[in-house]
């Protein structure tokens, strides 16, 4: 399967996306993501103010097939959740790349978005998974 990686964002190897503007990073689930999860049911989203640590885990969320901790791609704070998700989880599963997107951090070092992969990185990871999967 083919699935939409827009180069001007960034990806965690845990299937997130980032959309970077100066230090404003706004962050939601791969397609890829979704198709493994399979239909998002609820969401455990952080809580506004709460400062993120880059490497932990500090979200959930639960589908049809199972459930997946998100984790923290960079240092910062919690600025904005996307609650209009809380009550009707949908639009992840039908607009990942847009209305789904999960909740906002105000990034606190640049640096961080070194450890994280482009578009190509991201797409050669999802494509070895695929193909040892199929082996």
């Amino acid at each position: 399967m083919s699935y939409f990686l827009p180069e001007e964002l960034y990806y965690t190897r845990n299937h997130e996306w980032l959309h970077v503007d100066e230090n404003l990073v706004t962050v939601g689930l791969t397609e890829y993501a979704i198709d493994r999860l399979g239909e998002v049911l609820y969401l455990d989203l952080p809580e506004e103010g709460q400062n993120a640590t880059m490497g932990q885990a500090y979200c959930s969320v639960e589908s049809v097939r199972q459930i997946h901790d998100l984790v923290c791609p960079v240092n910062g704070t919690i600025l904005e959740i996307n609650t209009s998700l809380l009550d009707d989880p949908n639009p992840i599963n039908d607009d990942a790349l847009g209305e789904g997107w999960l909740f906002r951090i105000e990034m606190d070092n640049e640096r961080d978005l070194a450890n994280l992969l482009r578009s190509r990185e991201y797409r050669d990871l999802i494509e070895d998974k695929g193909s040892k999967a199929s082996n």
